[in-house]
């Protein structure tokens, strides 16, 4: 016999990984949110594109997301002994934490130009990603293709940010309560 693991093993691996990764990345994406929130007085000062969806979008569409991926790494994580599986999972997790700290350089630091160096960063090292993931589960790819298109929307966004406001906002005397220094 020439099989290393029965289907019925391999689902269950995937299902072990799900039940742990699916958490997981839901419980980072909600800590970098928390972390640095559109809830300042610098934001709510801000010209808003007219690309700006409403707000209730972003949670709806970043906690669908977060289960994709979830998903997504755990076929990856289940494919045991599939050649660049390590390097496509180690890679994914710098891009993911690139991705997640977007929020606290354009929200905390209120710094719209380097949220947009690091969304254009998060885009490049994600779409690595994408090829080192289709290697070893193509199928895991088609589930991350949403989470690239909000990555690219997130940057024509953080660019249409920049664009509505060449000042950078009203910042420090406008009685901005929080501001994060990295």
């Amino acid at each position: 016999m020439n099989v290393l693991a029965s289907k019925g093993q391999l689902r269950a691996s995937f299902l072990r990984w799900a039940l742990f990764l699916v958490p997981l990345v839901l419980l980072i994406g909600f800590a970098a949110g928390q972390l640095s929130s559109p809830d300042t007085v610098w934001f709510a000062g801000l010209v808003k594109p007219a690309i700006y969806p409403p707000p209730i979008t972003f949670a709806i569409v970043w906690t669908a997301l977060f289960i994709l991926i979830g998903l997504a790494l755990a076929m990856v994580a289940s494919a045991w002994g599939a050649p660049g599986r390590g390097l496509a999972l180690a890679v994914f997790a710098v891009q993911f934490l690139v991705t997640q700290s977007w929020s606290a350089v354009f929200f905390g630091m209120q710094d719209m130009q380097t949220g947009l160096y690091v969304i254009i960063s998060a885009a490049v090292l994600l779409l690595i990603a994408l090829a080192l993931i289709w290697r070893v589960r193509r199928g895991a790819v088609l589930l991350l293709l949403p989470y690239l298109a909000w990555v690219c929307f997130a940057g024509a966004l953080n660019y249409s940010f920049i664009a509505a406001n060449p000042d950078g906002g009203a910042r420090g005397a406008s009685g901005a309560a929080t501001q994060v220094e990295l």
